[in-house]
């Protein structure tokens, strides 16, 4: 500051009050050059450098770093070379004599000027930009790594988030279902980058050959899709904005709930909240701004689009069908057949023709085996010999009287009452196990062990009509004895009677 003060006054002495050069160098005390740079410059310009300083060691192997940078442009960002590593190599390979603090400083130097720069960018009202991101949540207590679909209008800068197990083809399609409903209609043009799910292959035009399920999905809602250039994140620098402060704002700390669904209904609140904010440089809200968006919006088709991944493939000696590395059980009817499967982010649909033969919890495990215990039992009453070491029946929580049942049918039919159980859990094929697990007490009540009576139980309970236990039509049944009443049997009774009243007074009268 104070040498500034100096120009100023010596600039003032000599240019206004019309002090010679020589007296102004004599009254500051400072050289007749000085006084000359201060005249040309009104406030210090600073150390300026007439010519690049002198690198004698270092200036032959410029072109040599040049190289190996402009290499590694096009290696992985974790695989390219150290300011180290370079001085290493130029010692070690080129003969270099100089230090590694040169080589530092030129290294860095050439990696500023190879940083890109951008455009600043306006957005027209109707256009989006889709993406995945990644964040941890606890959902039912179990901790996932959450893949969180979203989308954003650049205009307006709304959003929308939604969260799934993994970023899998039917997650994609899901998540446009659900944002297309959220802003209430099609954007014109979509940004994406080239996911797999989505591209299938970029040809050397740089056209980009669609997946069949992304096909679909655009034929659907017939908007355009548009994509960045490989590896190059900010070319959707918006949606890519978007997903870090959702990760910040929407999940920290870390988000825990009961159900997916509840999760996905929390971040879509959040993301109506933020639609009141006015984000810096702009003068309307979020939600101001989406109107304009909205206006140009396409309308939505009737129905959303099926958002499944489709797959053809057959049934194993298993009776498993092999999805995405987990295997799902299907009825043993269908053993050895060609199936179909359509797999939602939640349920996994399998289909033989069709008809739809099997309906399962979506896994998102490896190597896991899904099971549905009725699909296995018209096997197990040809093979009941396996009831005990099934694994479908592993597991398979059913009320207590079920095992009831079967130790009383076992003790009483040896094999036969296995293979009489089996059919009871048979039932299980078209009733409900309410309505089974009721006609099982009742039939342990009545002490009617056996599949038929059961059966009955069961229609009775489920038509309203009381039991009407046939013994001819339910051999099966414990049958009671009753012969036909004779004088004689009468007589014998009494006469049992009186001995039994004359024994008791005998006693009494030996008591006294």
């Amino acid at each position: 500051m104070k040498q500034v003060e100096l120009y100023g006054r010596v600039r003032y002495a000599v240019k206004i009050q019309g002090m010679s050069r020589r007296e102004a160098a004599r009254l500051f005390g400072i050289d007749r050059r000085t006084v000359d740079k201060m005249l040309a410059f009104s406030t210090p310009p600073g150390y300026r450098r007439k010519k690049a300083p002198n690198r004698p060691k270092l200036d032959p192997f410029v072109g040599i770093i040049d190289q190996i940078l402009e290499d590694d442009t096009k290696r992985l960002k974790k695989q390219r070379h150290t300011s180290k590593r370079i001085f290493e190599r130029l010692r070690d390979e080129y003969g270099f004599a100089g230090g590694i603090t040169i080589v530092k400083d030129y290294v860095f130097a050439a990696r500023q000027r190879q940083r890109e720069m951008y455009v600043p960018l306006s957005h027209s009202p109707g256009h989006a930009q889709a993406d995945f991101g990644e964040a941890d949540a606890v959902i039912g207590g179990i901790q996932y790594r959450a893949h969180y679909f979203v989308m954003s209008l650049p205009h307006s800068d709304a959003c929308f988030v939604c969260a799934y197990p993994a970023a899998t083809t039917e997650a994609w399609l899901d998540g446009h279902n659900r944002a297309f409903s959220f802003f209430g209609g099609i954007p014109k043009s979509i940004l994406y980058d080239n996911d797999k799910v989505l591209v299938a292959r970029i040809l050397p035009d740089g056209t980009r050959q669609r997946t069949r399920a992304f096909s679909g999905l655009q034929s659907h809602y017939l908007f355009e899709d548009r994509y960045g250039r490989p590896a190059k994140g900010n070319d959707k620098g918006n949606v890519e904005g978007i997903v870090g402060f959702a990760r910040r704002n929407f999940m920290v700390p870390v988000p825990q709930f009961e159900s997916w669904d509840a999760f996905n209904a929390h971040l879509e609140e959040q993301c109506r909240k933020r639609q009141r904010d006015v984000l810096r440089g702009e003068r309307e809200s979020i939600g101001a701004r989406l109107v304009r968006d909205q206006e140009v919006l396409a309308d939505l088709p009737p129905v959303l689009f099926d958002a499944c991944d489709r797959q053809a493939t057959r049934v194993s000696s298993l009776s498993l069908v092999r999805y995405r590395n987990n295997d799902y059980s299907v009825p043993v009817a269908f053993g050895h057949q060609d199936v179909w499967v359509r797999s939602y982010v939640h349920e996994v649909i399998i289909g033989c023709a069709s008809e739809e033969i099997a309906r399962h919890p979506r896994s998102y495990d490896r190597e896991d085996l899904i099971f549905n215990p009725i699909h296995y039992l018209p096997l197990l009453e040809k093979k009941v010999g396996a009831l005990d070491q099934a694994a479908p029946l592993v597991g398979w929580d059913l009320p207590d009287v079920f095992v009831t049942l079967r130790r009383l049918l076992e003790a009483r039919m040896g094999k036969p009452g296995k293979r009489e159980y089996v059919q009871v859990l048979r039932l299980l094929e078209t009733f409900d196990l309410n309505d089974l697990h009721g006609a099982i007490r009742d039939a342990l009540r009545l002490s009617a062990i056996s599949f038929d009576a059961v059966k009955h139980l069961l229609l009775c309970r489920i038509e309203r009509r009381p039991p009407k236990l046939n013994l001819d039509i339910y051999p099966y049944l414990p049958r009671a004895q009753v012969a036909t009443t004779s004088a004689a049997s009468y007589m014998n009774l009494l006469q049992g009677a009186k001995r039994t009243d004359s024994s008791d007074k005998e006693v009494m009268g030996g008591a006294l």
